[in-house]
C-alpha cells in the first residue's frame, strides 16, 4: 500500500519539463485534420489520449471525428526523443526535497515513453500518470483524482504544475487542487483565478520550485 505523502506535486510533461524532438501522433493528426487546431486537440483528448491501445475501432472513430481518411492515420510511429528544458533536473531535485513528485500528462499510447522519462527524471520523479494509462485527460477532474486516489492524499495537500492554462490550471482549480502556471512570459488568461483561487504564476520550472518550497514551509493556507 502506498503511504500518503505530506505533500504531492503533480507535474505536466510536454511544455513544462521539456519538449519532444519531432512531431508525435497527435501533432500529425492535427495537421492532417481540416478542423481548427483547438477543436482537433479537444477531439483527441477525449477519443485518443485516453486509449491504452490503438485498436482498429479506435482508429476509425478518431479518423471520423477528425475528418481524416482512415488510410492517412500514421502507423508504426515511435515516440520522439524527449528533450528536457535547461534547469529541469535541478528544479525537480528541489521540489522532490519537500514533496513526492509525479507526472500527470495528456499523451497518446504511441507518444508515451514512461521508461524513457524514468531514465531522464529518476530519482526525482516517483511515478507517472499518462492519460493513456489512467483513462482520463486534463482538464477532466478525474485525471487529477487518479493521482490523488493513488496516494490517498487530500486535495489540499496537492499542487499541480503545468503550462497549459485550460488543461492544467482550470482543471486543477476545478479539482480543488492548488495550481502553479508556467507562463514563460505569457499574459495570464484569467486573472480572476489568480485572485480567487490562489493560482501562482512562474516564468519557468525553477520559479515554480521556489513557489513550492515556500508553500511546503507551512504556507499552504
Amino acid at each position: 500500500m502506498t503511504l500518503a505523502p505530506s505533500l504531492l506535486v503533480t507535474v505536466d510533461v510536454g511544455g513544462t519539463l521539456g519538449t519532444a524532438d519531432g512531431p508525435g501522433l497527435a501533432m500529425r493528426l492535427a495537421e492532417a485534420s481540416p478542423l481548427l487546431p483547438a477543436r482537433a486537440r479537444e477531439v483527441m483528448r477525449t477519443g485518443l489520449h485516453t486509449q491504452a491501445a490503438l485498436t482498429e475501432t479506435v482508429v476509425a472513430e478518431v479518423c471520423e471525428a477528425l475528418e481524416v481518411p482512415a488510410d492517412a492515420f500514421p502507423r508504426d510511429l515511435s515516440p520522439a526523443p524527449f528533450r528536457l528544458f535547461p534547469g529541469t533536473v535541478e528544479a525537480l531535485r528541489r521540489i522532490s526535497a519537500v514533496a513526492t513528485v509525479v507526472t500527470l500528462s495528456n499523451v497518446t499510447c504511441v507518444d508515451a515513453d514512461t521508461e524513457g522519462l524514468r531514465g531522464l527524471l529518476s530519482p526525482w520523479v516517483s511515478d507517472f500518470f499518462p492519460s493513456c494509462r489512467i483513462g482520463h485527460t486534463k482538464p477532466d477532474t478525474r485525471a487529477f483524482q487518479a493521482a490523488v486516489d493513488h496516494f490517498g492524499v487530500r486535495p489540499d495537500r496537492v499542487i499541480h504544475v503545468g503550462d497549459d492554462w485550460a488543461c492544467d490550471i482550470v482543471g486543477a482549480v476545478e479539482s480543488g487542487i492548488r495550481a502553479v502556471w508556467i507562463s514563460r512570459g505569457r499574459q495570464i488568461p484569467d486573472p480572476s483565478l489568480v485572485v480567487n483561487h490562489g493560482v501562482l504564476v512562474a516564468t519557468d520550472l525553477a520559479a515554480a520550485a521556489a513557489h513550492i518550497t515556500h508553500l511546503a514551509a507551512g504556507n499552504l493556507e
